[in-house]
């Protein structure tokens, strides 16, 4: 089983990242007309690795067993991520430093990007129930 989960680990933080970043976005064009609102983003394939443990997050939690009939279990840690304020290219009068263009192309690109996640995924459950079907 920790093969299978193995398998859509990635692809789970992935679409759950994207789906954070999309919302974060979403705040963002929400607010481009609110006075002294700072806009805000994540380096999605800085806190994918972060995610994936290439950089040092918090620590796992393993269980100690006391008994043999107990059933091993492991948790990893949270994550830990928070989103940078975005500088623009250009100040507005009111101090709001959203870029509706530049926010209207982060949300399309992370869009698709989501979208694709979503398909590749999609694709790994297609190809593991035809391997269980028999033939």
């Amino acid at each position: 089983m920790d093969r299978i989960g193995n398998e859509f680990k990635f692809l789970q933080t992935a679409v759950g990242l994207r789906q954070q970043r999309m919302e974060l976005l979403s705040t963002n064009i929400a607010n481009a007309d609110t006075p002294n609102y700072k806009a805000r983003d994540f380096s999605f394939k800085e806190v994918l690795a972060q995610a994936n443990g290439v950089q040092k997050g918090l620590g796992d939690t393993q269980l100690t067993l006391t008994s043999a009939r107990h059933i091993p279990a492991a948790a990893t840690g949270p994550l830990q991520f928070s989103p940078q304020y975005r500088l623009p290219t250009q100040n507005s009068l009111d101090g709001n430093t959203v870029e509706m263009d530049v926010e209207r192309v982060a949300f399309a690109d992370n869009t698709m990007q989501y979208q694709t996640t979503l398909t590749l995924l999609d694709g790994k459950i297609k190809s593991m129930l035809s391997a269980l079907q028999p033939n």
